[in-house]
Formats: structure tokens, sequence, C-alpha cells
């Protein structure tokens, strides 16, 4: 069988690896299940491997993914001096970590592990495939590529990278191929249960509050096809919640019967917003989110906007009214 593309540039960078004797890896900022977990799964195996291997970090992570960094993430950009790799990891340009940007620059090697459409190969190895449902799929793949023995602990973290993008099995983005690594998993001791416990049953007041909040907000345009919502810096303010306690939100619109594509607004500065979309069946949300210099995939996608939010949601209504 002719060796596929994945395989191919999984195999190289696994040679990469194995030379190097240090590897940072970079997940993107806001980091989400699939960005740790991926990021924690390699950085696991490396370690496993007798490497010098850190997750580096420059914001928060988020409470509830936070039980997948044993001991892996830090800040201290300066940890390893010239590092013989360095891997970014579930992103494909470096503005994703802005403050550790010459740090990824600096390593010897680079290497790109991510699954997003909107990648195209810029760094020396680029594993990188828009088909798998996750980038711990992909990681999944390279550590099984280094003749690492998959055990509990990188499990979980794959498990968990694979539970969060595909919308616990839901998303359109699940394959045969992401059931098939999710039962493997089983064989190296997971508590898939408990992961689901950590990740969906673990939420605060504060996100509860803000939820209502944004829910309260709600448009629907469109003829019915479009939901839109927004989180300002007052509700932050009011509920106490922290701006990824969003998360979730814009998922909550989509499943509105009849709704197509839902946008979520996130006003992080007086004149700058977040943009967060989401479709169900039949709407690429990709394009539009390229046009306004972010990216994604296909049914998740995301950008930013340079403007009041008052604005930002007049040019959503107007992109929304092009989309259909």
């Amino acid at each position: 069988m002719m060796e596929s593309m994945r395989d191919k540039a999984v195999a190289e960078a696994a040679k990469v690896l194995e030379q190097a004797r240090s590897v940072l890896l970079f997940p993107h900022v806001t980091m989400d299940g699939d960005a740790l977990g991926s990021a924690a799964a390699l950085c696991a195996a490396l370690r496993k491997l007798g490497k010098t291997a850190h997750v580096v970090i420059e914001d928060e992570i988020p409470e509830t993914i936070a039980f997948l960094d044993r001991g892996y993430c830090t800040g201290d950009l300066g940890i390893v001096e010239s590092p013989d790799v360095c891997v970014c990891v579930d992103c494909g340009e470096a503005h994703r970590f802005p403050r550790r940007k010459a740090l990824f620059e600096s390593g010897a090697t680079r290497v790109c592990v991510d699954h997003h459409e909107s990648t195209k190969p810029f760094v020396e190895h680029n594993c990188i495939d828009a088909k798998a449902s996750a980038t711990a799929e992909i990681a999944y793949d390279l550590i099984l590529a280094l003749g690492v023995e998959m055990d509990r602990e990188i499990g979980e973290a794959i498990y968990a990278g694979i539970l969060t993008d595909t919308g616990r099995f839901q998303y359109s983005n699940t394959s045969k191929t992401t059931h098939l690594i999710a039962a493997a998993l089983y064989d190296c001791g997971i508590d898939a249960a408990g992961i689901a416990i950590r990740l969906y049953q673990n939420v605060s007041r504060e996100k509860l509050l803000l939820g209502s909040r944004i829910m309260g907000s709600m448009e629907i345009f469109a003829e019915g096809r479009a939901a839109m919502a927004c989180m300002t810096r007052d509700m932050l303010k009011d509920t106490g919640a922290r701006p990824e306690e969003a998360d979730g939100v814009v998922e909550e619109l989509r499943n509105i019967r009849g709704v197509e594509v839902a946008c979520l607004l996130k006003e992080r500065d007086p004149g700058l917003v977040k943009v967060s979309l989401r479709s169900k069946r039949y709407v690429d949300v990709l394009p539009l989110s390229e046009r306004h210099g972010g990216g994604g995939h296909a049914r998740a996608a995301g950008y930013s906007l340079r403007m009041p939010l008052d604005e930002a949601k007049e040019t959503l209504r107007q992109d929304m009214g092009a989309l259909f």
C-alpha cells in the first residue's frame, strides 16, 4: 500500500525527534483540550525516551483542562538554551503564541503538528492533516512512530484532545479512525468517564452566570438560520467569570432548531472583538474567517475584528447575509 502523506510526514518528524536531545512544545494561546492534550502526550513520550522536553506556555491553563499538566508546562522562556527541536502544536503560525515566537524560532529544527484546514506548511517539517479530527490523532501516530509504548498518562491526554475537538464524538470531523484510536486508548487503562467528568461536569457558578448573560443577548436573523450573541467586558466583571468560561456557548447557539450558523462575539478590549463561528451542516465558515485574517475548519473557525463591539455586530450581520 502506498504510504500516505500523513504517514510520511509523521515518519520524518519522528526521525527528527529521535535525534534531538532537547525539545520544546508550543501550544497556541488560549489553550483548549486538543492543544494541551496533544502537547502533554508528546512531552510525556519524549521524556520516556530520555529527552529534555517541556511544554512552553504564556497564558494560564483553563481550569477544566489543568489536570492534563502533570509537570510538563512552564512559563520560563529560558528553560532550555538553543533547543534542538521546537514543535508548534495545534496551530500553524507563530503569531498564535506571540510571546514565545522568538524562542520557537531559536530551535535548530522546527516541526508543526496540526489539523486545521487553514494551516499551510511553514517550517522545516510539517505534520498537517486537515482530515484528522484532532491534532491529538496526529500526536498519537507520532508517538507510535517514536516507538513509545502508550500508557495511561499519555492515553488520557490523547483521549482528552480527541474528546474536546470532536465535541464528544458528535462533530462531522469524527471518523472511523477517530473511534479506532479511542478504542485503542482503552487498552492503556484510561479513565474515560473520569476525563468526561473533569471536562464537562466540572462547571463553575461563574461560568453558568456568564453563559446566562451571553444567551440573554442572543439574536436570531437570516430567516432563522443564523444566531448571534455577545460576551462583553461588563459581563465578565459582573459575573466574576474568566474569558475562557464563555467556551461552549457558541455550540449551544448552534444547537437551536433551524440555526445553521452560530456566532459568538467576545469583547476583549474596547476596540478588539474575537469572533467564533460554528456551522451545523452545509455552510463552510472557513472562507469568512480567512477573509478577516483568521482560520480554522469548515464547521468551526474564528478571527479577530479590531473595532468596537457594535460595529463588529453590524459587520457580522452583513457577512452572515452573504452566506445564505
